[in-house]
């Protein structure tokens, strides 16, 4: 919890200040106290009270005090809370080994069903971006609501050679950008010493791979370049070792996909044909663990198509939940207020003056009735 105005906590000094009143008029009574012939007729005379009964009220009365005092200065807690209005930029790897079969019916065949029915959770309540990379790395869909739109860039991704994960990170910080005033673009120079620090920005970005990079930046690289910008990169790598042999339809092998500019270049296309031999899994999970954990994210593996969609419908609890400051002032009043009511009340009750009730004289044995 932190203070906005924390100057104003002198205005506690009234507590010290009531406890020294409080003192100095008990001294004074004191002092004048009369002498009585006998102490019983005045114990007998007073109101009975328990020690306990004269202390709860002065101390409810002192935690009002304290707490109003408190709300003076304006707390403000750090608290997690869901943030509908962040952006999530989903990079999807589309290299040739994405048309393994150790995944059926083909990994890229799986991983776009995850991909329909993470976007379709969703709902067009959450603006989602789509990024897709192979050699070359480029935005599909800009970040958007349009469920549909999202969907038909799904359905038409189509592989090629080549696996760029560091162009596909700066392409995603590009497209955040665009629509977060608050994230320099990526040809913009972000002083980063390695300590950078503050609330992390609401936009997120998730890397779908089953490889390693072999083109572009280093991953490394652009993970410094996020972490600069204060935004996470949640990494998942897909797929197992097992060598199977490499099958895609023709609709996921022609080179057909356009871009809308990018790192990977403007107006890319992929393209190219692959064969069916088997081929070992080369995923770098070293570097996907680490540029998640640069940039505050984490990195997931997923072996089969079950698992990749159960990441996919965890990720939005964690990526979209971010820490922000709320003012405490309003709760911290309503408290101190109930407080010093309750004390002024409890000493009123217990300090009422009781009028003794006149009993009817008791009767003698025999006596007539009124």
């Amino acid at each position: 919890m932190s203070l906005h105005w924390p100057w104003a906590l002198v205005a506690l000094l009234a507590f010290p200040l009531l406890l020294a009143v409080r003192w100095w008029t008990r001294r004074r009574r004191r002092r004048a106290a009369v002498q009585l012939p006998s102490v019983a007729l005045i114990r007998a005379a007073l109101p009975g009270r328990t020690s306990w009964k004269r202390r709860v009220p002065l101390w409810l009365f002192a935690a009002g005090l304290l707490v109003t005092g408190t709300a003076a200065a304006r707390p403000e807690a750090s608290v997690v809370v869901p943030d509908s209005a962040a952006t999530i930029i989903l990079a999807m790897d589309v290299s040739g080994s994405m048309c393994s079969t150790d995944v059926s019916p083909n990994r890229l065949t799986a991983a776009q069903k995850a991909a329909r029915e993470f976007i379709e959770d969703h709902d067009g309540n959450q603006k989602i971006g789509l990024v897709a990379f192979s050699g070359i790395a480029g935005l599909i869909v800009p970040p958007t609501t349009d469920t549909k739109q999202l969907l038909d860039a799904i359905d038409g991704l189509r592989t090629s050679r080549g696996t760029a994960i560091g162009l596909a990170i700066l392409a995603s910080i590009d497209a955040i950008a665009e629509i977060n005033p608050d994230v320099p673009p990526t040809g913009v120079e972000v002083p980063d010493d390695g300590t950078a620090t503050g609330e992390y920005e609401p936009d997120t970005i998730v890397v779908l791979t089953d490889g390693r990079n072999t083109d572009g930046v280093d991953p490394m690289t652009a993970a410094a370049a996020a972490e600069a910008r204060r935004l996470r990169v949640y990494t998942i790598g897909f797929g197992t070792a097992v060598p199977s042999p490499m099958v895609c339809s023709s609709d996921q092998i022609s080179g057909g996909t356009q871009f809308r500019g990018g790192p990977g270049g403007p107006n890319g296309q992929f393209g190219g044909q692959f064969g069916g031999r088997g081929r070992f899994q080369d995923m770098d999970e070293g570097t996907l663990t680490k540029v998640a954990e640069t940039t505050g994210g984490k990195y997931f593996k997923a072996e089969d198509a079950e698992s990749l969609g159960d990441v996919l419908r965890d990720l939005p609890s964690q990526v979209t939940l971010q820490r922000k400051k709320t003012e405490l002032t309003s709760w911290f009043a309503l408290v101190g207020a109930v407080l010093v009511l309750l004390a002024v009340g409890l000493s009123q009750w217990w300090n009422r003056t009781r009028i003794p009730v006149a009993r009817p004289p008791a009767q003698r044995p025999g006596a007539p009735g009124p």
